[in-house]
């Protein structure tokens, strides 16, 4: 099966694991998947993430995170350019995700990095997600 949009994919995959209350989820590695899972870590949304090299692309495991009560650490995950419309915005335009309480991932020029980082950056892109 071929999918059109890998990104997509890793958030839903992301996202099912933590509903399911499961504690890893496996996912096919890619520079861009590893730079977001790299952003998800540094944020605090996942536990942690590991890179199994393999004989084709190498698989990333994504260590989930859950609060007390088994509250997943992340309550959201949203796709907001898709293949079929990219949104892309200047470093003014960069959205505020739930008044600054969430976080963007832009793919800049310079990286992939959060929406605080590519506005300290001074640098726009491609908004790829939205996480809160």
């Amino acid at each position: 099966m071929h999918i059109t949009d890998p990104i997509a994919d890793l958030l839903t995959r992301i996202r099912n694991a933590s509903t399911a209350k499961h504690s890893t989820v496996d996912v096919p590695a890619s520079n861009m998947k590893k730079a977001i899972c790299q952003i998800l870590l540094d944020e605090g949304y996942i536990k942690g993430m590991q890179v199994k090299e393999d004989d084709k692309q190498g698989v990333i495991t994504v260590t989930l995170k859950y609060g007390e009560n088994n509250t997943p650490a992340i309550t959201g995950l949203r796709r907001v350019s898709k293949p079929g419309l990219r949104i892309y915005k200047n470093c003014e335009e960069l959205p505020k995700v739930m008044k600054g309480l969430g976080t963007a991932i832009i793919s800049t020029s310079k990286g992939v990095m959060t929406d605080r980082a590519a506005r300290a950056a001074h640098c726009g892109g491609e908004v790829l997600a939205f996480i809160w």
